[in-house]
């Protein structure tokens, strides 16, 4: 039996995970599938190694690493994180937000009180899009069920694409990482392996996962190609400078930590 790995049961994950699947890391790593929210408490209560964990996870979870150059990020659309709403965003007074979400909730709490300049209260939700609804006048949505919801006559924004229009800067959601004693250094390479495995037949991967979604393989490969990307360069590394910044000016988090990169 492999490494315990906490993986985000996301179709954005697939690619990552490809080359544990199907290539050449196919059992060195035991995936355990679940939310983001879940993949961060389980590294942070080492019932996994090693997870895909929320961005924001990395400022509250103390001593992680986290894989270089590998990361679950958007340029512009990323079309699977959205906010939902029956009033246009400036009249948002009220905004629930889906508790498998952690660094999503962030992103749209920054959005609002640092760019909107509004104030709204937050309550947190079971990803129930109608009875969310009923209690907000706005919604967070997150991951496949984001992806596939027809919002009718809903106002929808998608929030990377909010980012980058006030940011200039990609938006990261998530990291490889792990506490130190995961050795990670060591791992590193299989992590980025994967990856470049998975990207390498996403062809392979939007047939097999368009199904499942209701979706056409041709619609999969544009979202995993398009709208998702899985590097981490200096500009998605400024942006999380920035986006640590802004959450601890909003209290989101208590303080900046420093990540170490392998």
């Amino acid at each position: 039996m492999g490494l315990q790995v906490s993986v985000v049961q996301y179709l954005n994950t697939a690619p990552l995970i490809w080359g544990m699947i199907r290539g050449a890391q196919r059992g060195k790593f035991q995936l355990d599938f679940t939310t983001p929210a879940g993949c961060a408490d389980a590294v942070r209560s080492q019932s996994a190694s090693v997870g895909i964990i929320p961005a924001i996870e990395t400022q509250r979870i103390g001593g992680l690493e986290a894989v270089e150059g590998v990361s679950i990020s958007s340029l512009g659309d990323v079309k699977s994180v959205i906010l939902i709403s029956k009033k246009p965003i400036e009249a948002v007074e009220i905004v629930a937000t889906d508790t498998s979400s952690r660094t999503s909730s962030a992103l749209v709490v920054i959005l609002l009180r640092k760019f909107y300049g509004l104030r709204p209260q937050i309550i947190q939700a079971a990803p129930d899009p109608t009875a969310m609804l009923r209690a907000a006048d706005a919604a967070l949505l997150i991951g496949d069920p984001a992806l596939v919801y027809q919002p009718g006559s809903l106002k929808v924004y998608d929030l990377a694409a909010e980012w980058k229009k006030f940011t200039g800067l990609p938006f990261v959601f998530a990291l490889w990482a792990g506490p130190k004693s995961a050795g990670l250094a060591h791992l590193a390479a299989d992590f980025r392996q994967s990856r470049d495995y998975g990207l390498a037949h996403v062809d392979e991967i939007a047939a097999e996962y368009a199904p499942r979604h209701c979706l056409t393989p041709e619609q999969v490969k544009i979202y995993l190609t398009h709208n998702i990307n899985y590097t981490l360069d200096r500009v998605h590394h400024e942006a999380l400078t920035l986006f640590f910044q802004l959450a601890l000016e909003e209290g989101i988090i208590s303080s900046e930590k420093e990540v170490a990169f392998v």
